[in-house]
């Protein structure tokens, strides 16, 4: 088994790269729903060259993508086969970094996957040949590293990146655009273009996210307490929420592992 993670060496990415990831090991073929956290990857699958998305309600319908793909930001789950995971090369963006690499609004890449060689036409389509020919993990992040300067748009919404990060303190969005002089629509418009989600989308899947790292150790005793905590309502809304964005109830999060507490194994298919 091999688990490799890094942060970009070239500190033009540090800004829109969060980290490199290279695994190889074995997992039985499965399906498991995938909570959305609203960042966006870039995944080449190694041992074949194919991606299979499922759909997030009716996993028996079945959507093919070549073996390099870019996973926009998802305000949805998404199903996938834990196959597809034995052998992959990935890059995690940090929330609105995508946008700076592929020419287009991340908007356009909400909630969907794109094969990179329609993203990328001078080097998406060999980026997986390339790197089935590098030895190890560190040059195999090098290709990818190469490539990401290659499409890198540095021109930056310092407006934006500071509200990425009070929608991700907890901060209301009225407070944010009071703050910023903007108008509310001004700011959705190039939010969503720069995120890939409206700002409002963004702050549900981000909260429930808080909710789901408040729970890795085990389905709390109290869901009303825990709903109020982190500002919903009540018990129902926070139930609304995890039917809406994970398409499952909070007493049906099952996490594989604290690890990989986004990932929740579906029934055999």
């Amino acid at each position: 088994m091999v688990n490799v993670n890094a942060r970009p060496r070239s500190s033009k990415l540090l800004p829109f790269v969060r980290s490199f990831h290279y695994h190889q090991t074995y997992l039985a073929s499965g399906l498991e729903r995938i909570v959305p956290n609203a960042q966006a990857h870039l995944m080449i699958n190694l041992a074949e060259n194919a991606f299979r998305t499922y759909d997030h309600v009716r996993p028996a319908l079945v959507t093919r993508h070549a073996g390099a793909v870019l996973a926009g930001p998802h305000a949805q789950s998404v199903v996938l086969d834990t196959s597809q995971m034995c052998w992959l090369a990935a890059v995690e963006f940090r929330a609105g970094g995508a946008g700076h690499f592929f020419g287009m609004p991340a908007s356009e890449a909400s909630n969907q996957v794109v094969s990179l060689d329609v993203l990328w036409r001078k080097g998406g389509g060999t980026l997986r040949e390339r790197l089935l020919d590098a030895s190890s993990a560190q040059q195999r992040f090098a290709v990818v590293e190469e490539l990401l300067l290659e499409h890198l748009d540095q021109r930056f919404d310092p407006a934006v990146a500071w509200a990425i990060g009070a929608v991700q303190r907890g901060m209301r969005i009225s407070e944010i655009v009071s703050q910023l002089g903007l108008l509310p629509r001004t700011f959705e418009r190039r939010f969503a273009s720069r995120v890939g989600l409206t700002p409002k989308r963004f702050a549900r899947v981000r909260r429930l996210q808080r909710v789901l790292r408040s729970i890795r150790t085990g389905p709390p005793t109290d869901w009303t307490a825990l709903a109020i905590k982190h500002g919903y309502y009540d018990q129902s809304h926070l139930i609304h929420e995890f039917r809406e964005l994970a398409d499952i109830t909070p007493a049906a999060y099952r996490p594989h592992s604290a690890a990989r507490s986004n990932h929740i194994p579906l029934a055999a298919h």
